[in-house]
């Protein structure tokens, strides 16, 4: 037998009391609709927190590329935007704000073969501050200030400007970076 929403509706009306139906729904609603911290896919924040600042990223890296720090900006908000329920303002009193700075943009080799070159390694480091205004553990508002790093590996053959104009590395990168700011701030992670 094939289980189907009508099936398990028609079982549910055959065998089960009605009042028990109805309180297993409350007890199942109940339980998905928790109190006091909103929670989506690991994303943990208090409801207080209505509204975010997400301040255009800064390249200070020794390479520069300048694609970078506009698409992690936009990569990073479209992250926030899809989960959570947070509005994004330019408000200087927003309750989370977050600035965020790319400070190493450098590629190392990272396998040899045949004394030659076979993979090399492009590592992107972001330093991330995150103020959280409406926390009052955190003593006039300090931020709190945190690193994140990626290595992304690719043939030795390509140059770096070749990699870079591949759209999916650019897509992998962004992703992936947002992705783990993302998740310090809101996972705790």
């Amino acid at each position: 037998m094939i289980l189907t929403i009508n099936n398990m509706t028609r079982f549910a009306r055959t065998f089960l009391p009605r009042p028990l139906v109805l309180v297993l729904l409350a007890v199942v609603f109940t339980g998905l609709s928790g109190c006091g911290v909103y929670s989506f896919k690991d994303v943990s924040y208090s409801p207080a927190v209505k509204t975010i600042k997400i301040n255009l990223f800064q390249n200070k890296a020794g390479y520069v590329n300048p694609q970078l720090a506009p698409r992690l900006t936009e990569g990073f908000s479209q992250k926030v935007s899809n989960q959570t329920r947070l509005t994004r303002t330019t408000n200087d009193d927003a309750h989370y704000q977050v600035s965020a700075t790319i400070v190493s943009y450098r590629v190392t080799t990272s396998a040899i073969s045949n004394q030659q070159a076979a993979t090399n390694r492009l590592t992107v480091a972001v330093h991330v501050e995150f103020k959280n205004t409406l926390d009052p553990s955190l003593d006039n508002n300090k931020t709190r200030d945190f690193d994140v790093s990626r290595d992304f590996e690719f043939s030795a053959n390509l140059t770096l400007n070749q990699v870079e104009a591949q759209s999916s590395f650019f897509d992998d990168l962004v992703k992936n970076m947002s992705d783990e700011i993302f998740n310090r701030i809101f996972s705790n992670w």
